[in-house]
């Protein structure tokens, strides 16, 4: 790697501004035609379809259910714990990395993106952008259509209701909800007798 893709690299773990043509030395790192194949490829191929996601996501867990479509900028910057479920339409803006844990639910039309734009027109040329990594801890829960932003990392258990866009870090085991998204309650032990719609 060269001095100035190294440059790039350091600028991008910062969040700090960068452009396409800076950073299209990650191309290789795309998994376009490997998504496309798994997309066509039929639910009950489940080894082939077990191998495609081996092959696209940067690291994978046991018992993983990620259904189609989906997809992903890279694909490569994209790891999973073990016992995942994702619904279908599910979107990985993953320029940078967006790390999944263990027992983690995600609801049908979700984007997870890691990356933003500058506000003003004249800091989007060439694609201008900054990159931030996502969280997702361990037996979260994303409801539906929800948009969790650059940069955000969702505590232990906390579930996210539809439709909700995520712009700050949500701690442990709490409902969130809204545009943009708030804290709405803690989840306790109520919550292990209630019926799912009682939030």
């Amino acid at each position: 790697m060269s001095d100035a893709e190294d440059a790039v690299l350091a600028r991008i773990r910062k969040g700090e501004l960068y452009t396409e043509s800076e950073a299209s030395f990650q191309a290789p790192q795309r998994r376009a035609d490997l998504i496309f194949d798994y997309n066509q490829t039929r639910p009950s191929a489940a080894e082939r379809r077990r191998e495609l996601l081996e092959s696209i996501l940067g690291t994978v867990g046991a018992r993983t259910v990620l259904l189609s479509p989906f997809q992903a900028g890279f694909g490569s910057n994209v790891h999973i714990g073990d016992d995942f479920f994702g619904n279908v339409n599910l979107t990985f803006v993953d320029d940078v990395e967006i790390r999944i844990g263990h027992g983690v639910m995600i609801g049908p039309g979700v984007t997870l993106t890691t990356t933003g734009h500058p506000i003003h027109p004249e800091l989007r040329v060439d694609f201008r952008r900054f990159s931030k990594p996502i969280v997702l801890e361990d037996k979260v829960w994303i409801g539906s259509n929800a948009v969790v932003l650059p940069g955000v990392r969702i505590g232990y258990g906390s579930v996210i209701g539809a439709g909700s866009v995520v712009t700050h870090d949500v701690p442990p085991m709490c409902v969130a909800v809204g545009v943009p998204c708030r804290v709405l309650r803690p989840i306790t032990e109520a919550d292990l007798r209630d019926r799912p719609d009682s939030a």
